[in-house]
């Protein structure tokens, strides 16, 4: 007689769980960083930024030098009275283009490939990754502004030594000068976030930013000299500038007063994406 030996059946290995992640500020913030570094524009617009400000900067430091040491204090223009902030930030009009398309381009970007949805379905709130894109690119476009800014500074001031226009940074308002400068484009990478999301068009994006910064302010000085004085001083550019000018005209802001309508304007511009990002699908 045989006998047969039964085994109880052994139960398949429990399947690993795949650990659940909560969706928070923290990680939101931290995709985004990830996300902006790994994109070669990034890294190539940020370049081409600090070389606006320092080169077209060091250009315009130049200029004065020569114009000084010719003797030609009138064929100069503004350059006659110019100080070494205003000639030292000179590159400012440029380096502002390149940080708010880049800024445009994080957004609208996105809108554009579809990666979008993918954002979303990670993020349903929505919210949360604006407020995240508009405070890591804002953040980064602040530092590079910053930094920008005071070398631009410091390598001009061995160039215009001994000028008229000659500064040092304990000079009257430099340094607030040179840390609103930086403060300044990060609001503008901050607009080009809100208006790329706002618009949702690349090629929008960038016309509505290229027109309110330089367009606009061109038009207004149609108008006549008392609309000049009382709507110029308002638009975002003007506004801006006059957070880190040295010098101030009756007809200009003052730099609290510049930096509270800019940072109206930056508001704004990302209310009304806030609003079209929760209102409407991607």
């Amino acid at each position: 007689m045989s006998t047969v030996t039964t085994q109880a059946p052994t139960s398949a290995p429990a399947e690993a769980t795949r650990p659940v992640y909560k969706v928070t500020g923290a990680r939101v913030v931290r995709s985004e960083w990830a996300k902006f570094w790994s994109l070669r524009s990034s890294w190539i617009t940020l370049g081409l930024a600090l070389i606006f400000m320092l080169g077209f900067g060091l250009i315009r430091l130049a200029r004065y030098k020569s114009m000084i040491t010719s003797g030609d204090t009138h064929g100069g223009g503004d350059l006659a009275t110019a100080d070494a902030v205003s000639l030292s930030l000179f590159g400012i009009n440029f380096a502002q283009l390149a940080l708010g398309i880049l800024g445009v381009l994080v957004t609208a970007g996105e809108y554009s490939t579809g990666m979008i949805r993918s954002t979303l379905a990670a993020v349903p709130r929505r919210l949360p990754v604006l407020w995240s894109k508009a405070a890591v690119y804002g953040v980064i476009a602040l530092v590079l502004g910053t930094v920008g800014a005071f070398a631009a500074f410091l390598f001009g001031s061995g160039i215009i030594s001994g000028t008229p226009a000659a500064l040092s940074l304990s000079g009257a308002g430099v340094v607030r000068s040179l840390f609103a400068a930086g403060l300044y484009l990060g609001l503008i990478a901050v607009i080009g976030i809100a208006l790329g999301a706002l618009l949702r068009s690349v090629a929008g994006g960038i016309a509505v930013l290229v027109g309110a910064l330089m367009l606009v302010p061109g038009l207004v000085e149609l108008l006549p000299t008392t609309w000049q004085n009382n709507v110029s001083q308002y638009l975002p550019s003007n506004a801006g500038e006059s957070m880190f000018a040295l010098h101030h005209s009756a007809n200009t802001l003052s730099p609290a007063a510049g930096l509270a309508v800019f940072a109206g304007w930056t508001v704004l511009a990302l209310a009304g994406a806030a609003y079209r990002l929760v209102r409407t699908d991607a």
